[in-house]
């Protein structure tokens, strides 16, 4: 397929990728749960993150499935920085192929398989995988939002319709989804200017889909983070009737218009009036 079968990448297209690209996430789940975490290497990026053999299996798995299903679109994975051409105008598939390596690492179960498709600067679908959850959270902007069970032959099994809740009524505490790696001073204050919230420790894009199935009301990252660990997160809350913008209301961008993919700062609400 090539975006020449794909002219505008509408809703309705946007819903012809859907099931291969869950596909895809789930055989790099697979790829990933492969890799024996008590005997892998890991080695660190020139930023300082770590990278494993599970990254670059994922990696592989996603850009090799994207390129032979949609050679029309330009992929842009974590991993894969050195082939970037930014800034990405139209349509870009932007990967995060094990988003939570440190948690990964500590063998723990919250990280993440991370797909998103952009277009125009603005997520328009996003797949979140759980593999050793077995879970994948998915959306389309305009479309709804849904989690899916993963069975143990990677078919899958139960699919539940989400949404993003409403904001708590007066006296109800705010559930606050926050990093189990990455606080910081701005979001801390954020949180606490909401009296009585209850703080939720989560790795990586889980976050965003505790909002999206609406078991919590805000994901507050007042500190610079990457695209790509935003952007499928992003698409999965807004499909849900969710909400994420920067700490001003401003809409965030994708596709490397700032350098680095850097996101500087947002917030996730799980209702789009409790950010006014």
């Amino acid at each position: 397929m090539t975006t020449d079968s794909l002219p505008h990448l509408d809703l309705d297209h946007a819903a012809g990728l859907l099931e291969p690209l869950t596909q895809l996430a789930v055989q790099a789940g697979a790829a990933i749960l492969a890799v024996n975490r008590n005997a892998m290497t890991v080695e660190g990026k020139t930023d300082g993150s770590p990278v494993t053999l599970a990254d670059l299996a994922a990696d592989r798995v996603i850009c090799e499935g994207l390129t032979r299903l949609f050679p029309g679109i330009p992929t842009l994975s974590e991993e894969r920085l050195h082939l970037a051409k930014p800034p990405y105008a139209g349509a870009l598939f932007l990967i995060d192929p094990l988003d939570g390596t440190k948690e990964f690492i500590a063998g723990r179960q919250e990280f993440t398989v991370n797909i998103a498709l952009i277009v125009d600067g603005a997520p328009l679908l996003g797949i979140v995988g759980a593999p050793a959850l077995g879970l994948i959270w998915r959306g389309i902007v305009g479309r709804g939002a849904e989690r899916l069970e993963i069975k143990p032959d990677l078919s899958i099994g139960k699919l539940t319709s989400i949404k993003a809740r409403q904001m708590p009524a007066a006296g109800q505490p705010w559930i606050a989804a926050v990093s189990r790696s990455h606080g910081d001073i701005r979001s801390e204050a954020f949180i606490s200017s909401r009296p009585g919230a209850v703080r939720q420790e989560f790795g990586s894009a889980l976050k965003f889909c505790r909002i999206a199935e609406g078991q919590a009301d805000i994901y507050p990252r007042l500190s610079p983070t990457c695209e790509w660990d935003v952007a499928a997160g992003h698409a999965v809350v807004v499909a849900a009737g969710g909400h994420v913008a920067d700490s001003h209301g401003h809409p965030l961008h994708f596709g490397g218009r700032r350098e680095d993919f850097i996101v500087p700062e947002f917030i996730a609400w799980g209702e789009r009036s409790a950010a006014n």
